[in-house]
Order: C-alpha cells, then sequence, then structure tokens
C-alpha cells in the first residue's frame, strides 16, 4: 500500500542541495476540489498549505537538480517561470549581477488533469536557492493569475518587498490575510510614473488599460537598452485609433532605446483591434433602459472598471444594487476603499432586502459566469441557493465569455436557468448592445505596441504554446529578424550577453514543474497517475 502524506507548506521547506523532510503520515481525507476563489478562501483559512513539486509531463529539464552558474558580468537573464505554454499563473524573473527582480506571482485553478488539486503555482526552486539576490516582486495588476500566489510565494524566496500600485497592494492584502501564518508582505505603492532603484537595478512603470484599475507596464533599465512588459493589456481605442491618454501613457517609448520586449499572446488570434470597453458599457446602458423586469447581471468579480460603472449607472436610473458572492463583494469593497468609485448612499443593499423592492428598481451583481458549482448563478440555477429565487421575467445577462474548458458547466447552468422561465442574453446573443469585452489586445493591438516601442529583441509570453509561436510570426511580419526572437518554455533561461548583440536559450533549464496546491493527503510519488489513482479511489 503506497503511504499518504499531508504536505504542510509550513513546515516544509526547500533549501539548497537539500531535500525536503516529508511530515509525518496522516490518515488520507478524501481529496476536493475548489471551482471558485471564494470556496478556495472558505476552505483554506488559517489551516496549513500542502504545497508540492509536481511535474505533469515528466520533462527530462525537471529531473535531479542541475547547477546553473550565475550570468557573467553585464549579462541580462530573463527566466520564464510561468505563463508560457499555458494561460495564468503568470511569473517571470530578470537577473542582471547581483540582483534578481521577479515580476508576477500568479496561480491557475485545479484542471480535470489534476483531480485532488486546488490550485497550482509556479516552480519557485530556482528562486529559492537565490533568495539573497531577490530585489523586489514587482505586481502588474491584481488578477489572480498574477497575485494568486504570491503569499506562498513570498515566504519561499525570503518574503522580498513588493511593489505595485494602490489598488493591486489592497487586493493582495486581502490575499495575504487568508494565510495568517506566513509572514506579513512587505508592501510598497508606487505610480503609474514612479521609477524604483531595487539593488543596482533602476526600474521605471507606466499605465496600461486592463479590466482592472491600476494595471501597470514594467521597464527595467540595462545598459543597453529597456526590458519592457506591459504586464496584460489592450489599447484603449475606437476603430484603431488609440486615445489621447493612452498616446499619453506610450510616449515614453518615442526616444527610448528598448532592448527587449516580453508582451502578452493570449488574443493574437484574433483578428483587428479588441473591442474597447466603452460599447460595452453602452450595451449595457441600452439593455438595462429596455429591460422590463429585474436584472440579474454575472460577470467576472475581477472586472472591477465595469463593476463599478454598472453601479453608478444604476444610481442614475434610481435602481438599487445587489451582490451576490463573496469575491465580487470584497472586490467592489476594495475598489471603495481605494477611492475608485464611491457610491451613494443607499444604493447598496442586501439581498434580502432586495426582495421588497419592485423587481424594475433592482440589478442584482452576481458571480457564477463560468458556470462554477458552488458560485452564486449556478446556485440559482440548480435551485440550491437558499437566498434567492429565480421568477418568470427575470433577464440575465452573462457579462463574459466563456473560458476555454467550461463550456460544458456554462451549458448546464443555462439550462437550468432557462427551466424556470428567466431570458438569457450572452455575448454570442446580445447583437450590437455588446455585453463583453477582452481584457486583452487583439493582434493589430500587439502589432501598434510592438511598433510603438520598436523592440531589439522580443520574447513571446502569456500563452499556449502555439500562441506564442502565432507571435512569433507576427513579429517576423513586422520585421524583427527571426534570431532575435525567442518562444520559450516554462523554465527557459534566456540571456542578452554583455555587448548587447544577440539573444540565446541556455541548454540548462529552470525546474518548472508546477506546484500543485492541495488541503488534501496525496501520494508521496512525484507522477499524476498517482494522484489520479487517489482521486478515482477516494470517490468510488
Amino acid at each position: 500500500m503506497t503511504k499518504k502524506t499531508r504536505l504542510s507548506f509550513s513546515s516544509l521547506s526547500i533549501e539548497p542541495e537539500k531535500p525536503a523532510q516529508a511530515p509525518p503520515v496522516q490518515e488520507r481525507k478524501k481529496p476536493t476540489k475548489s471551482s471558485t476563489y471564494q470556496y478556495a478562501k472558505k476552505k483554506y483559512g488559517s489551516s496549513g498549505k500542502g504545497v508540492r513539486p509536481f511535474d505533469s509531463r515528466n520533462h527530462p529539464k525537471n529531473a535531479g537538480s542541475i547547477k546553473i552558474p550565475p550570468p557573467e558580468k553585464g549579462v541580462v537573464r530573463v527566466i520564464t517561470l510561468g505563463g508560457v505554454e499555458e494561460i495564468g499563473k503568470n511569473m517571470t524573473a530578470i537577473e542582471i549581477g547581483d540582483d534578481i527582480i521577479v515580476i508576477d506571482a500568479g496561480m491557475h485553478f485545479s484542471t480535470d488533469a489534476t483531480p485532488g488539486i486546488d490550485y497550482v503555482i509556479p516552480n519557485t526552486t530556482y528562486l529559492e536557492e537565490r533568495k539573497d539576490k531577490i530585489r523586489a516582486l514587482i505586481i502588474t495588476h491584481a488578477h489572480l493569475d498574477h497575485i494568486g500566489g504570491a503569499p506562498l510565494v513570498l515566504s519561499r524566496i525570503g518574503n522580498p518587498p513588493v511593489y505595485s500600485r494602490n489598488l493591486s497592494i489592497l487586493m493582495m492584502r486581502k490575499r495575504q490575510a487568508e494565510f495568517p501564518h506566513l509572514p506579513p508582505m512587505k508592501e510598497n505603492i508606487v505610480e503609474k510614473d514612479s521609477v524604483i532603484t531595487c539593488g543596482k537595478i533602476k526600474v521605471r512603470f507606466f499605465g496600461v488599460t486592463h479590466t482592472i484599475p491600476d494595471s501597470m507596464g514594467v521597464i527595467i533599465e540595462t545598459e543597453h537598452g529597456w526590458v519592457v512588459t506591459p504586464g496584460d493589456y489592450k489599447l484603449d481605442q475606437v476603430d484603431g485609433i488609440v486615445s489621447a491618454e493612452e498616446e499619453k501613457e506610450y510616449s515614453i517609448f518615442d526616444k527610448a532605446k528598448v532592448l527587449l520586449l516580453m508582451t502578452d499572446s493570449t488574443n493574437i488570434e484574433n483578428e483587428g483591434f479588441s473591442l474597447p470597453e466603452i460599447k460595452v458599457h453602452q450595451g449595457l446602458e441600452n439593455l438595462i433602459k429596455k429591460i422590463h423586469g429585474r436584472i440579474i447581471i454575472a460577470a467576472f468579480a475581477s472586472h472591477i472598471t465595469r463593476l463599478a460603472f454598472i453601479v453608478k449607472f444604476a444610481e442614475s436610473l434610481g435602481k438599487k444594487i445587489a451582490i451576490d458572492g463573496r469575491s465580487m463583494k470584497t472586490n467592489i469593497e476594495v475598489a471603495i476603499e481605494a477611492g475608485l468609485f464611491q457610491p451613494k448612499k443607499g444604493t447598496m443593499i442586501s439581498l434580502e432586502e432586495a426582495q421588497n423592492y419592485p423587481p424594475n428598481k433592482v440589478i442584482i451583481l452576481m458571480t457564477g459566469a463560468q458556470g462554477e458549482e458552488f458560485a452564486a448563478l449556478n446556485r440559482a440555477a440548480n435551485k440550491s441557493h437558499k437566498k434567492f429565487a429565480l421568477h418568470k421575467g427575470d433577464t440575465i445577462i452573462l457579462s463574459s465569455s466563456i473560458v476555454p474548458g467550461n463550456e460544458l458547466q456554462v451549458q448546464k447552468m443555462k439550462d437550468g436557468l432557462s427551466r424556470q422561465g428567466v431570458k438569457i442574453i450572452s455575448y454570442r446573443t446580445a447583437g450590437e448592445d455588446f455585453v463583453h469585452a477582452t481584457g486583452h489586445g487583439n493582434k493589430e493591438d500587439i502589432r501598434w505596441l510592438h511598433k510603438k516601442t520598436h523592440p531589439k529583441f522580443f520574447v513571446a509570453i502569456h500563452g499556449n504554446h502555439f500562441m506564442l509561436e502565432l507571435h512569433k510570426e507576427l513579429a517576423l511580419e513586422i520585421g524583427m529578424p527571426e534570431e532575435n526572437i525567442i518562444v520559450p518554455d516554462n523554465g527557459s533561461i534566456i540571456e542578452i550577453p554583455a555587448n548587447g548583440e544577440k539573444i540565446a536559450l541556455r541548454k540548462e533549464h529552470a525546474p518548472s514543474g508546477a506546484m500543485m496546491v492541495d488541503g488534501a493527503s496525496i501520494s508521496d510519488t512525484q507522477d499524476i497517475s498517482a494522484i489520479r489513482r487517489i482521486s478515482s479511489s477516494a470517490t468510488a
């Protein structure tokens, strides 16, 4: 019989050249899988975390301990630790001399390939072995695929100072509060035009447009030019004409020498420019004004700009707003604390109070547009919601696209909703009244950024491998030499030598097997088939 162990984050440590020691054997519990952020929050609280290195691909680059020499003098080293070969758990490190800057520390939730696992964070082994060199963790924006792993990552890499803008720091405080057994975060609020020094490295910031306020790009200054990453972004534009404010933000690059651009590949398949958010605001305005009856709007809890707009527009029509969903309530509370908007007194009411108002005087904001098992809208769809029931004549606006992999659960939820006599409006059925726009730039947004920054070298990030290859094709089309382009894997080590004249991949890889976070007991074996066997036997 295979032994089962609980791996507690607070007790598990990985020291250079020393293997981790397993905690005492405990009785195996039934594995559970969270579908939503709020479920993960409820499950963990102040308890210990199971964190375990795990390589789902059994790639040889993760086998054993590989000695990776430090970068030579003047070399710019980039290590892609997450966010390539995948969507999510973004993390990149820049190493110059004796200084390392880490950009983002994201997560993604488990998939069918990782049963019994709650979520996944990037492998931090390379950083743990060099924690004395880490000068900062810089967060580009406060989405979970960029901040979700931060509390666990920070404690493993020496708890370096964290730099980000106001909303992002406030959101990270909320995330950090879920881990009271970990050291407090060393937070530092910066502005979009701030300049800081981390060790011997000078770092600049610039504002970008995304679905969450206070998003920012990062500039690392080197002797041969700037290393630039905008994080997640789209252009504030209409019909391809970029707004004056956006032009002003990016004017920082007009006379700059950009050595390396690393940028988002998420929407590289989508032709044209991305739909501007203002079009969604106009579409929601039209729908809210012409719908008679109660309106339920389901959206991503992280789309704070859109949620704030809905609240303010509801106020202008004399409507009340009720919020159902812990993550959405939390995010709106943080946005108000950050001063991003301020509802009038009496606008925000409880779900229970909403029952006392005429249907046409209430808008209910809900989590669950992805059909998540425990989210508010899905519980309404399957009639398991204890405080809310749908009525014939209600209109549900799904103000989101469907995340790949969620199609079946969204369809099941829509079936449950439609059986209750409600009208459903989605991005596919809304016509000219747009109800959703992506927060990532399409192909022409990306082309514009390349031309604006005019980099010497380019590394494609944030996307599955085929997306990165498509991004490479775009860079070639624009005129960049193929030898100046890198399509990395997780764990790739990229170097620009001291003369700044070429870019290359090192033969070594940083350890890249994902770190699985699990509150349940798991097998000692680092083999995904073992995890599957445990999950299957526990639910048989």
